[in-house]
Parts: C-alpha cells; structure tokens; sequence
C-alpha cells in the first residue's frame, strides 16, 4: 500500500462519516423535539448510559451537557445492573445510547429502568430493536454503512450519536438561554475560561508610565525602560491621555532624526492611541491589538488613566 492508496483510503472514511451526519437530518423529528423538552424541563438529571463503544460516546454527550446548563450523568450500562442503578433518582431522565439497542446488559436494564417509572429516551440505529420498543421515544441514528472495512467497528455510527448528542446539547441551550456568562461559570480553568472571564484589570501591570507633552526625549526613554512594558502615556496638564510613545517611535525617530535634542514627547507622540476600558474582557484587549496590528493598548476607567496593557501580559495568561 502506497501512500496515495493511504490518502484515498482516509478520504473515503470522511465521505462516508460526512453522509452519516447528512443522514441523520431526516430523523430530527418529533421525537427528539419530546426528547429535548422532556428533558429541559425535568426537575431532576439527566442519566445517560451505554455499553461498549456507545458508552464512550455517553460520557462525552454528558460532559458536552453538563458543560452547557444541563445537569447530567454517567451510569455504564454493565454496572448499572450490578449497584449503579442506585443512582438514579425519581425525577431523572433515562437516556440509553446503543448502536444495536438488542445488547444482553440493554435488555436487562430497560425493564428496571422502566419499573422505576423514570422517562426513558432511547439512541441507536435499529427501529426494531429491544431499546427502540422499550422507551418512551427513539432518536434514531441509523447509518448506511460502518467506515469500518468490514462494516463491523463503529465508526459512521458512533459520529451519528455523537452528533445528535450535540443537537440535543444545542437545543438544550437556546431553550435554557444558556449564555456567554453562564458558559464561563462552568469554564473557568485553562485557556478558554480564562478568554470568557478574565478582564483587563485583573492583568494590568502596576506600573503606570506616563510623560507630559514637553517632557524631552531622554525623560521619555526613561520612562519607557523603566516601567518595561515598551511604551508610555502621554498625559497634558489634566491628567488626559493625548498620546503614546512606543519604543517603535523612538526607533522611527532615531531613523529620521540626526539631532534630537531640541525634540520633545509631543513632536514624537502617537495622537488619538486605541484604548480599552479596565472591566473589557482581555480577549476584547487581544482582539483589538490584533485587527490593528499593535502590541500595546492604554487603560482607562471612567476616562481617567490606568496604565498600560502589553501583549505579553495576555500571552503570559495563555489568552493567544
């Protein structure tokens, strides 16, 4: 086998987990419309269980909705029959996720599951199935065809109930008004949580570099050096921001200038430098740094000066 064979070989499998997803659009109906709402609305969890393959898949559903407002939980089907069932309570929403719906550890745990007169949602891709007969309403992720060579290893399948997991985690969220905010309470380890919650004064070095507008080039570099953050503040008599001074207008300044000694901070000065508020997010910070092609933004709260932001405060909190 050649590596053009290999290529081919890997396409395929993405054609066929591509026609999985397309597939299952047809069975979006009013089953998983009573599925979503059933659980949107119970007072209690959502436990959702598998085995095999199907239990992977399980696990990763209820992270996806534990992380979006929906409080939910793993029982593996095969413990569940041998203690877990315990963990069910009398409000929960049962969801079974099988491929074949007809595994021996299925048909032991739907009638218990049932007894206990919990709501049950079933996920597989047989209609005809154990499961698809024994619950409430069947989200069915029926597939053509495994990626597997043989048609045996869940491949196609396993994308199909991931995927219509992540369609009832959406839909979940927009009925709850699930939000940014919300999001970040669940989030606040790590890089992302910190792009959700963290802001710019929660990272804003204490130095607060600033010059006056008369203030001569040797003050100015001082300035600069001194506070590290590769920049100053140019403050007038009211303590209002008039411009910056980056040590890239000083290199500019070296470049175009032969005698510099009767130049001040206003002859070198940036006019009208971007700022951010101290309460924007440091993802906001970054953003603006980004789209302007700058590594240094002002800070202000209530218009007064704050200090000075540098890109590599938000690399140092992993926000880039």
């Amino acid at each position: 086998m050649n590596s053009i064979d290999i290529i081919s070989i890997a396409n395929k499998t993405l054609q066929l987990q591509a026609e999985s997803i397309v597939g299952i659009q047809q069975f979006i109906n009013a089953d998983f419309a009573k599925a979503v709402e059933t659980i949107a609305y119970t007072k209690g969890r959502l436990v959702v269980s598998g085995i095999g393959k199907s239990a992977i898949i399980a696990q990763k559903v209820v992270a996806t909705l534990n992380s979006t407002g929906t409080p939910s939980i793993f029982m593996h089907a095969a413990d569940a029959i041998h203690g877990d069932l315990g963990m069910i309570q009398k409000d929960d929403v049962v969801m079974v996720i099988s491929k074949s719906g007809d595994s021996p550890e299925i048909k032991v745990l739907l009638p218990l599951v049932k007894g206990f007169g919990n709501y049950l949602i079933g996920m597989g891709g047989n209609i005809d199935s154990f499961l698809a007969t024994h619950c409430d309403v069947y989200l069915n992720t029926t597939v053509t065809h495994e990626a597997c060579p043989n048609n045996l290893a869940p491949t196609t399948s396993t994308t199909a109930q991931m995927v219509m997991g992540d369609a009832l985690a959406v839909c979940l969220m927009e009925i709850k008004g699930f939000k940014k905010d919300d999001f970040a309470r669940f989030h606040p380890g790590g890089a992302l949580g910190k792009k959700l919650y963290l802001r710019v004064k929660d990272i804003l070095a204490a130095q607060m570099p600033f010059v006056s507008p008369t203030s001569s080039i040797k003050e100015v570099i001082v300035e600069i050096t001194k506070s590290r953050l590769g920049a100053t503040a140019v403050l007038d008599e009211n303590k209002t921001i008039c411009g910056i001074i980056t040590d890239g207008d000083l290199r500019r300044m070296l470049e175009n200038t032969i005698q510099f000694d009767n130049l001040n901070a206003a002859n070198i000065m940036s006019a009208h430098p971007k700022q951010i508020v101290a309460n924007a997010l440091a993802a906001e910070a970054f953003e603006m740094m980004r789209s302007h092609n700058i590594n240094q933004l002002l800070v202000t709260e209530d218009e007064k000066y704050m200090g000075v932001l540098h890109i590599q405060d938000l690399i140092r909190e992993g926000i880039i």
